[in-house]
């Protein structure tokens, strides 16, 4: 009898994991959740809570500008590898016409404290516009799923390259370099 309970047990994990595997392997989004396809036009900045770094922004005043908007929570480690590639793109390019925009959307609830945010930023030397996205407002927008997430618009608001999480920090600088007109000859 116990032996019976046994093989039914296995079996039933075996299906479990087999429904698990089936499910997590489909490339569809979640239902309700379709991610902004290249080429669209990006969504705006909706339900931020606080802006910090800067007054509020919307596209359509960065109308002309590269705009790189960074999904990111400071309690991520794959976000924190990813900040000083940020930054570095921010200070090097922010002259020559890129905007970078945080949105931290939090991932637990001591994230979406706007003090533990602040000292965050002040932490990591983030001097670049963030959006406190509590809500999940634009990250629901943008279907985004993964934190990190960069999304690169171009100077008439359409989402041209993203990456998910850590990695091909020298593509996504070269996609910079080409939405602002630098050649390698140029700084």
């Amino acid at each position: 009898m116990i032996s019976r309970i046994k093989i039914a047990a296995v079996a039933a994990g075996l299906a479990a994991t087999a429904a698990l595997a089936a499910f997590a392997s489909t490339d569809e989004p979640p239902s309700g959740m379709a991610t902004v396809q290249t080429g669209a036009s990006a969504p705006n900045f909706t339900g931020i809570n606080t802006w910090i770094n800067s007054a509020p922004l919307d596209l359509k005043q960065l109308h002309g500008k590269v705009v790189l908007v960074d999904f990111w929570t400071f309690d991520c480690i794959n976000c924190v590898h990813t900040l000083p590639y940020v930054k570095q793109w921010d200070a090097r390019y922010r002259d020559k016409g890129l905007v970078v925009v945080g949105v931290h959307t939090p991932e637990y609830s001591f994230e979406r404290d706007t003090a533990n945010l602040k000292k965050a930023i002040k932490q990591y030397g983030i001097t670049y516009p963030v959006a406190q996205d509590n809500g999940y407002a634009t990250w629901n927008a943008y279907g985004n799923q993964y934190w990190p997430a960069l999304y690169l618009i171009d100077q008439n608001g359409k989402l041209v390259y993203s990456h998910f999480g850590e990695g091909d920090y020298t593509q996504t600088e070269q996609k910079i370099r080409a939405l602002l007109g630098i050649n390698d000859k140029q700084g």
